[in-house]
């Protein structure tokens, strides 16, 4: 007996197997600029790996999610959110019969348009070309799939799929982009909503246990919220006598499975009063079906909430924002004024890209490492 699958066999399990509303890599729209198909591999799995074979994926283990990357070995950076994220991905997309190739390209690729600093790095960046066309991370990490990488002797970026990037730019394309962009339509394919969904449960839970495990957060305070304080009691009930840290792993567990439980079951709920068949169809539809019932989306907000006050404003988590601020903003500064001091590269794509543009992307593509160090060293301590 042949055990091994090609491509066609993938494709036809893939028709056998996914609900009528998941997205199909034989039916994909295709891509930029035509290449011949992998004999073993879908198109989906081509994206995934591509990916994770970028330079830009291999830079988020040194930028920032909420702690600079020098704060704690165990705290998570914008790798290890992916990474759990993706996993959470394919757990929603397979319980629900979608793509689990697609939901985890996408998340794969949502957060390589980040700046160094986090947040705090993308609101001076922000700022910083408000003159010229703009920035946030969905369109950097358009930028970067689409014309940054360079791989490939054909042409520039990973050249990935239509529903890969429609994925990625997540609310659509409202800004000047030098290639075609996907068509705007009234909701992303299904696979794009688990992969949003994916992004905020596991930033959620994974911020709560940083914020414990760094001493910012209180179990006191968190007793607060409904959410967490329900769950707690459980594992408490459950658990019995042991350390700390096996509480907080055993709750944080069992908040990740109960809402993406409660997700799985509403948007199979959502999926089938909606009468929808395809992926086109899906993707006229008024709302958005991958979601969470009304009591889960109320619980979410308010620990949300909680986070947004506790951690994200914690006075400490603004005091490293503060620096990291002025790091981005001298840089950026500098080589506006002396563009000699600029890779070669970086100067190559001025008339392409224009010249505010290509120094913006060579400042958001630096870790955060690389941009303290390079502060340090033309900057010295000004």
């Amino acid at each position: 007996m042949d055990l091994l699958r090609d491509r066609a066999a993938f494709e036809r399990e893939e028709r056998e197997r996914l609900a009528p509303v998941a997205s199909r890599s034989g039916d994909s729209r295709g891509r930029l600029f035509e290449e011949e198909e992998h004999h073993h591999r879908t198109a989906f799995q081509r994206d995934r790996d591509r990916i994770v074979h970028s330079s830009a994926f291999r830079r988020l283990e040194y930028k920032t999610q909420v702690f600079v990357y020098h704060e704690g070995d165990h705290l998570r950076n914008r790798l290890t959110h992916t990474l759990e994220a993706s996993q959470i991905s394919r757990t929603l997309a397979r319980m629900l019969r979608l793509n689990e190739e697609l939901a985890e390209a996408v998340v794969l690729a949502h957060d390589l348009g980040h700046t160094p600093f986090g947040h705090a790095g993308e609101r001076v960046l922000a700022e910083l070309m408000k003159a010229h066309g703009d920035f946030d991370h969905n369109r950097q990490s358009l930028r970067i799939v689409d014309l940054l990488e360079e791989r490939y002797p054909q042409f520039r970026g990973l050249n990935l799929t239509y529903e890969t990037r429609e994925g990625i730019l997540k609310h659509g394309c409202h800004w000047e982009h030098p290639l075609p962009v996907p068509e705007p339509t009234a909701q992303p394919n299904l696979e794009a909503q688990v992969a949003d969904h994916a992004d905020e449960i596991a930033y959620t839970n994974h911020d709560l246990d940083d914020g414990l495990r760094s001493g910012l957060l209180s179990l006191e305070a968190l007793h607060e919220v409904a959410l967490w304080r329900d769950v707690r009691q459980d594992v408490e009930r459950n658990v019995g006598a042991a350390p700390e840290r096996v509480l907080r792993a055993q709750t944080i567990r069992l908040l990740i499975n109960r809402l993406v439980g409660d997700l799985a079951d509403e948007s199979s709920r959502r999926i089938a009063l909606s009468g929808a068949d395809s992926v086109e169809a899906v993707r006229a539809l008024a709302g958005r079906l991958v979601g969470f019932s009304a009591e889960a989306a109320s619980e979410l907000r308010t620990l949300k909430q909680f986070l947004l006050e506790r951690l994200y404003h914690h006075p400490r988590v603004l005091e490293m924002a503060a620096p990291a601020e002025r790091v981005i903003s001298d840089l950026f500064d500098l080589f506006r004024k002396r563009t000699a001091l600029l890779p070669e590269q970086v100067c190559a794509r001025f008339d392409l890209d224009g010249e505010a543009r290509a120094i913006a992307d060579y400042v958001a593509g630096m870790t955060d490492r690389f941009a303290l160090n390079e502060h340090a060293r033309l900057l010295g301590s000004e």
